[in-house]
């Protein structure tokens, strides 16, 4: 038992030494300070960038990572337009909340004696951009960054994690993965397998994304000039990722989550016009799926003027209780410069029995819907009446020509400019028209469309579905009330096709004494449903509904069967459109890879 006790001893001594004040000084416990984040620098070489960098200098300052922390290295190249001060504007204003700022300003030269136009990449402007690039590097090194992140200034960082989550991957070299409009991203696989692999594209190729580093690989970094053995083509990107080969560092591009949007590049020949249009159209494809990417604070943007494009009216049918399509159709509008009126969508779900005997409205004889066999919903009587009033007031009003667009749609590329270029070609042309689709679904896919002689981008339409969007003349909206189609009632993009003859089924054209619509098609078209069934987010208030006349019959059938757009037969390579003429819109908006 004594030994007991003296084996005890010790450990009770501790424990009344551990509740006692030591008595040398430092012996003296303090809690030990929280661990401090990783420093990092952000490096950004900015040229003719006037347009974007609000909206991307706004990605950056909503990131998480604390700002006392962050180290900004800023350099303008050769820029025409007013690029330098708009930085030194935003500089002088956030460097208090960072933990550093180094700015290097260029007012001139404006451009490089070898390019042909300021999207050009001449050998000049790599070597000077890689010069920068090693500048930033070895700015980073300076300061001991733990990391150095590149950023165009055309990527638009929508994940306010970014920093940590490509931290929490632990790699030496990292990019997150950017979206575009298109196939386009920041990375690409190599060119051969002896040159250089796979590559994320950083800061300064046009566009790049965020390219990630640690401090700690000297041997790997976009430096000029390049390795000895170095024979490959003189471009940035491909010298540092040979130099990432060199140095044994392998290039991770991560697609874990969404970080963000890029532009695909243009082609050399382009115009800054062109460079912020098509920035712009980025900021309409964040807006899609995500929230709007809300420029800088610290900057001020210059307001826009919307206009109607030369048209008399600009309608936007939205329903009242949708008020999110609302609020995000109004600003893609205006991001685009367009003004519009919204037309209050009729409800067709908040319908009675009464209300529809009141407007005369009868289902056409015979009318089935041709995929579920089912009558008209409540849903596509909505729809109708609400494109039926906006006929209505374009008469009304005596409007010559308007343009009708549904709140679930998307644009392409330089849409504004694209729109009022054919309709100054019509005009010019003196062609007589109706209605356009600007954007629709094909239905028939047998035979290409005969393509309109000495106008661009326009082919005779043939059977369609869907209203997003389309122009129509005074003309037009007359014939399409003089068909009294409530006495006869089906979806409105079936009474179109019966209304320029174009409709498979001769047993609904019959009711319709006059089809004599002009109508044509965009082609390209212009506008694209926002979602496909089946996408996350699509939702359906035409087909998910209950049919017109039984609200006990649902009809919420698209979700169990197949759909419109997989029972569609695929267009054949014989029914494309292939001889309509193209205006160099077109070029340009196409994906240069």
């Amino acid at each position: 038992m004594a030994a007991g006790r003296c084996r005890a001893l010790p450990l009770l001594l501790l424990a009344a030494l551990g509740r006692a004040a030591a008595y040398f000084p430092e012996e003296r416990w303090r809690p030990e300070s929280p661990l401090r984040a990783p420093r990092v620098t952000v490096a950004i070489i900015a040229r003719n960038a006037a347009h974007a960098l609000p909206a991307v200098l706004g990605g950056l300052e909503r990131l998480r990572h604390p700002k006392e922390r962050t180290a900004l290295w800023v350099a303008v190249d050769h820029s025409e337009d007013n690029t330098t001060a708009l930085l030194r504007e935003w500089l002088v204003r956030v460097q208090g909340l960072y933990h550093r700022v180094e700015w290097r300003p260029m007012e001139e030269p404006r451009s490089y004696p070898d390019e042909e136009g300021p999207k050009h990449w001449s050998s000049s402007r790599y070597e000077h951009v890689m010069k920068l690039r090693q500048a930033a590097l070895q700015s980073a090194r300076d300061m001991w960054a733990d990391y150095l992140l590149f950023v165009d200034a055309d990527n638009v960082l929508t994940n306010p994690d970014t920093l940590g989550l490509l931290m929490a991957e632990n790699k030496t070299v990292v990019a997150p993965m950017l979206d575009s409009r298109a196939a386009y991203s920041n990375f690409w696989c190599g060119m051969t397998a002896q040159v250089w692999g796979c590559a994320a594209r950083h800061a300064a190729s046009s566009p790049a994304s965020p390219s990630w580093g640690r401090r700690r690989h000297p041997g790997c970094s976009p430096s000029t000039p390049p390795h000895p053995d170095y024979t490959w083509p003189f471009d940035d990107i491909i010298v540092f990722a040979s130099s990432c080969k060199q140095a044994e560092v392998q290039m991770f591009v991560c697609n874990k989550e969404v970080y963000g949007f890029l532009p695909v590049p243009l082609r050399s020949h382009s115009t800054l016009q062109d460079e912020t249009e098509s920035f712009m159209h980025v900021l309409l494809e964040i807006m899609v799926k995500n929230p709007p990417a809300e420029p800088s604070r610290y900057l001020s943007v210059p307001p826009k003027s919307p206009d109607k494009m030369g048209f008399d009216e600009v309608f936007m049918i939205n329903l009242k209780r949708r008020a999110d399509r609302r609020e995000r159709m109004l600003r893609t509008l205006h991001e685009q410069e367009i003004a519009c009126k919204v037309v209050e969508a009729v409800d067709g779900k908040a319908m009675n029995s009464s209300e529809v005997e009141a407007l005369g409205i009868k289902m056409l004889p015979g009318y089935k819907d041709p995929y579920h066999g089912r009558p008209l919903t409540k849903g596509e009587l909505g729809c109708f009446l609400s494109h039926y009033r906006v006929w209505e007031e374009i008469v009304e009003r005596g409007l010559g020509k308007s343009v009708v667009f549904e709140d679930d749609l998307r644009f392409e590329i330089f849409f504004k400019r694209r729109l009022m270029n054919l309709m100054y070609d019509l005009e010019e042309e003196g062609l007589g028209w109706d209605l356009i689709y600007i954007g629709r679904k094909r239905m028939q896919v047998e035979q290409p469309e005969r393509s309109v002689p000495h106008v661009r981008n326009l082919v005779e339409a043939d059977y369609s579905y869907w209203t997003l969007a389309y122009v129509v003349s005074l003309q037009g909206a007359r014939k399409l009330l003089a068909a009294q189609p409530l006495s006869k009632m089906l979806p409105v993009d079936e009474f179109l096709p019966i209304m320029f003859n174009k409709h498979p089924v001769s047993d609904y054209m019959k009711h319709f004494k006059t089809r004599n619509l002009l109508a044509f098609s965009v082609e390209p078209l212009l506008v694209y449903p926002t979602h496909y069934t089946g996408d996350d987010g699509y939702i359906s208030d035409t087909e998910t509904s209950v049919v017109w006349d039984n609200e006990k019959i649902k009809t919420d059938w698209d979700r169990a069967k197949s759909q419109k757009m997989k029972e569609q037969q695929e267009l054949r390579r014989e029914a494309k459109n292939s001889d309509v003429l193209q205006s160099p819109l077109d070029s340009t908006a196409r994906d240069e890879l």
